[in-house]
């Protein structure tokens, strides 16, 4: 009897790691196909647009960020950019004084303490006086039809949030270091686009999104939450749809190495764990398609840690179950000895695809794993250091 219930539990917790990482890519890809709706967009509609950016000591890219978003093709009086310094103690703060002086379209409000991303934006989504918001960063690179092809589709009443499709650079010296980064965002921006042709988009890309104005909420900033994950929610919560535009396109560099890239997924795994709280309605949604994409795409991935772990426990206890048992033990056996010799030509800089894109999945969920126990602890921040570039 404990036999049989080991297995179940086994094959139960197989099924939710080959659900979330295959079945469900390739379910809500075909829904895409046979349910997604089309819209007759008029080529000539524009509106008036309130860009936001939170900035940190981003005296690196923020004036060529500013320039690169006047230099869109729309039309200048439709846009306003709005930038709040977070407290900067660089060359961000005269950056922005110069360019306010410069370019009447942009308001800049420099903050004398620190108060985050989300308490940031709080403040200066209140001076926004266009019906369209669209979020952005400061390290993210609009290409130059961004905005006109994000903004199209609000001539429909029933779309509340458009996220843009975020292409990730990948430098010669980000492939000497084997970050697999750039080719895990592939495969999700495949399922992002999927989730968009429905019209329920489970998290927009940070670095370019928009929404209506009258469907921001504000962000909780006494609990850490990630910011873009909890207002693509709200909107959808709302009952609008969020979809997704594969020709409003924005650029950033992949992290500069994979400790980056660990540090800000722990940070965000923390967050997201944090976020699903104020969402909890999403997932029994009466949105069948919805509570699935939520639960496949984002809670049982963050689970996942722990589902690995139970997985090979529950082998251990198997193994003497038959020779399959005896098979999938060794194959878990192999997958983390081939992560390990990831590890160790990421450090002399040896990249193999293969084994450095395993090495990236086991970092990501170390990471998760990581981040949950902070999220548990309550060792989290509203305030945060941007990924260095």
């Amino acid at each position: 009897m404990l036999e049989t219930t080991l297995k179940i539990l086994f094959w139960f917790l197989v099924f939710l790691i080959i659900n979330t990482y295959l079945l469900y890519p390739l379910v809500i890809w075909l829904l895409s196909k046979f349910k997604s709706k089309s819209y007759d967009y008029t080529s000539d509609f524009s509106t008036s647009v309130s860009i936001l950016i939170s900035a940190y000591n981003e005296e690196k890219v923020i004036e060529n960020r500013v320039k690169n978003l006047l230099s869109q093709n729309y039309d200048k009086n439709l846009i306003e950019i709005i930038v709040g310094s977070d407290c900067s103690n660089d060359n961000t703060n005269e950056i922005l004084k110069r360019l306010a002086k410069e370019y009447p379209e942009v308001k800049i409000f420099l903050f004398n303490n620190r108060r985050g991303k989300a308490g940031v934006l709080n403040e200066i989504v209140q001076y926004a006086t266009n019906e369209i918001l669209i979020f952005t960063d400061a390290n993210t690179e609009f290409e130059n039809n961004a905005i006109k092809n994000l903004v199209k589709h609000f001539q429909y009443s029933s779309i509340g949030g458009v996220s843009g499709r975020l292409v990730l650079i990948e430098k010669n010296f980000h492939k000497e270091r084997g970050v697999e980064e750039k080719k895990y965002w592939e495969y999700e921006t495949f399922i992002k686009k999927s989730e968009g042709n429905l019209g329920i988009l489970i998290g927009a890309n940070g670095g370019i999104f928009a929404i209506r104005k009258n469907l921001f909420s504000e962000i909780p900033t006494d609990k850490p939450v990630t910011d873009d994950f909890y207002l693509s929610l709200s909107v959808i919560k709302k009952g609008y749809k969020f979809i997704y535009e594969s020709f409003a396109i924005g650029f950033e560099e992949v992290a500069k190495d994979l400790s980056s890239e660990f540090k800000r997924k722990i940070r965000f795994a923390a967050t997201n764990f944090q976020t699903i709280s104020f969402f909890k309605s999403l997932l029994f949604n009466k949105n069948i398609i919805l509570s699935y994409a939520f639960w496949s795409h984002k809670i049982i991935r963050w689970f996942l840690p722990l589902i690995l772990i139970l997985v090979f426990v529950l082998n251990i206890f198997l193994v003497n179950a038959g020779t399959f048992y005896l098979v999938t033990f060794f194959i878990q056996l192999l997958f983390y000895f081939l992560a390990l010799i990831g590890f160790i030509f990421n450090k002399i800089k040896v990249r193999l695809t293969l084994l450095s894109l395993i090495y990236y999945f086991l970092v990501t969920n170390i990471a998760l794993l990581i981040g949950f126990i902070r999220f548990l602890r309550k060792k989290h921040s509203v305030i945060w250091q941007s990924t260095s570039r």
